[in-house]
This record gives structure tokens, sequence and C-alpha cells, in this order.
């Protein structure tokens, strides 16, 4: 077994000019800044009063969730003699939020809309889904449920 350590630089850019002095005075603005790696202009969600047009701790979440899937799903695909052509995700997460203001991921549905070579059995491909969670650093790390409903466009013979 071996550990492996990961690093990122967070900079918070909200503030104002007075701090958090008051609750309102402050920006939940910030930026991932690790170096040698553009910079990520950051928000808080916009349920509570984020920036929208700003990535949130949220949708870097379900985007690391959907990336690791992607990764694992291409490397097992290529193993099993599967090409894929394409692949995109819209990944959905379910929330609560708490009258307290604590919130939690409660599951998370990865949905692939897959391009396959001509030749290629959707059936086999989607059977490598199931493998994936056993592997994939991320979903491993989660601890709520993360289900997956693929779909496949397989490319006719030339």
């Amino acid at each position: 077994m071996a550990e492996h350590d990961y690093t990122a630089r967070i900079v918070w850019t909200g503030n104002r000019g007075q701090g958090t002095a008051s609750y309102r005075g402050y920006d939940r603005t910030w930026n991932v800044e690790t170096p040698g790696k553009p910079v990520i202009n950051c928000s808080n969600d916009p349920l509570l009063g984020g920036d929208p047009t700003r990535h949130n701790p949220e949708d870097m979440l379900i985007a690391a969730l959907s990336a690791c899937h992607m990764l694992w799903f291409l490397h097992l695909a290529s193993d099993a003699g599967i090409v894929v052509e394409g692949y995109e995700d819209d990944p959905l997460a379910k929330g609560e939020s708490l009258p307290s203001g604590a919130g939690r991921f409660l599951s998370a549905t990865l949905r692939p809309r897959i391009a396959l070579a001509p030749g290629s059995d959707p059936d086999v491909a989607d059977q490598i889904h199931a493998r994936i969670h056993k592997v994939c650093y991320i979903a491993r790390s989660v601890n709520f449920p993360v289900s997956y409903n693929a779909s496949y466009i397989v490319r006719p013979s030339p």
C-alpha cells in the first residue's frame, strides 16, 4: 500500500476592507491557486448567495467524482478492447440543507453518454461501470451512494 499527498492552495479574495467584522461585510469568494496550474475563481453555493458564475465546493466534488469515474471507465474499456470515441457526463448530485445551515450530499448519479466504435458491445461496456466504484479514488472516499445511468451510441460501420 502506498500513501499519496495531494495539495491545493486556497486564497480568500472576499475581504472588502473590513475583513469579517460583519457577516454581510465580506464576500464568500476565493481562488484555487495551486502552483503550476490555472487559477480557479470560486464562490459559495448560489443557494447561499454565492456567485453562480463561479465554481463552488459542491460543483467541484461532483466534477471530481465524475472525472474519476470517466478516467477509470476509459482505462477499463481499453483493457477490455472496447474503443471509446467520446464521453460526456452531466452528473446529478442530491443534497440536503438543515435549518441549522449544515448540509450534505445524499446521493449522486453519473449520467455518461458514451460513443463507441463500430462493433462495440454496449452491454460489455455497461458492465465496466459496476467495477469502477471499487477502484475510483473519489468514489471510494465519499460517504453517499453513487449510481450510474449510462447511455451509448455505437457508430455504424462504414
